[in-house]
């Protein structure tokens, strides 16, 4: 696969970063010897994967526990974050819950809760790690957005508003960011085949509907949605900004 000597050394923070694409990005960051950090929740799995990278010899990933729901606790841990490892260099806002909910479930305290875990927390990291990005005079975030809202799907109304909503907000930061060479764009996934997906929702019947939608008949790893984020973090993708890419086997 391919290497990026810009990524070398290179601050990068990863949130929901200890499974799934998540986990997948970071293992794919430390492989280009970047100095990763990645916020989760989850200690097993976080202890688990940095254990796994620095067994194998790579440049091991730090964990900081935080619920990216508190924005203060995001604040405080960013803070902490560069204070301890100077200005971030890329911003991968990767975390979300894609949890199903009839729209006769939602109610006005899930509905906050659902944009807070999907969506809110991705603009206020951008606000925290940007003024590090404007003092260094570069940058690159990548917002995890989703097919969800092009389907578009059901069952999960309120995800699919904030994965729509992210798309909105990838545009707009690109233009207030650009200035300072800062880059901002959007990852689109489809249905990847993460063990989460497989334990909660990937049915044979689910199955058998992606491949039919897809022009490729073959399930999208999260690896491969990784590389993406790698070329789009990296200086091979110098002139890109205010793009959203979809990486979903050919669906929509």
């Amino acid at each position: 696969m391919a290497s990026y000597p810009s990524l070398e050394d290179r601050l990068v923070v990863v949130t929901g970063g200890a499974t799934g694409i998540g986990e997948a990005i970071v293992e794919a960051f430390a492989e280009q010897r970047a100095r990763v950090v990645f916020l989760d929740i989850q200690d097993e799995a976080a202890g688990e994967l940095v254990a796994r990278i620095g067994g194998a010899g790579g440049k091991a990933p730090v964990y900081y526990r935080c619920d990216l729901t508190s924005i203060d606790r995001l604040q405080d841990t960013t803070a902490e974050i560069v204070d301890r490892f100077g200005p971030v260099d890329v911003l991968v806002n990767n975390a979300a819950n894609d949890a199903r909910h009839g729209i006769e479930q939602v109610t006005s305290q899930s509905w906050d809760d659902a944009i807070a875990v999907n969506l809110k927390h991705q603009f206020f990291m951008t606000q925290a790690i940007a003024p590090g990005m404007r003092k260094t005079g570069r940058g690159s975030i990548i917002n995890m957005s989703s097919i969800s809202w092009v389907i578009p799907s059901t069952n999960v109304p309120v995800y699919v508003t904030a994965k729509a909503a992210i798309v909105g907000m990838t545009r707009t930061l690109a233009h207030e960011l650009g200035q300072h060479n800062i880059r901002v764009n959007c990852v689109m996934p489809g249905a990847i085949a993460t063990e989460r997906q497989k334990r909660l929702w990937l049915t044979e019947e689910y199955k058998a509907e992606v491949l039919k939608r897809q022009a490729l008949k073959r399930l999208i790893e999260p690896e491969e949605v990784a590389r993406l984020v790698l070329f789009l973090a990296s200086d091979d993708s110098a002139a890109i900004t205010n793009q959203s890419y979809v990486i979903d086997g050919g669906w929509v």
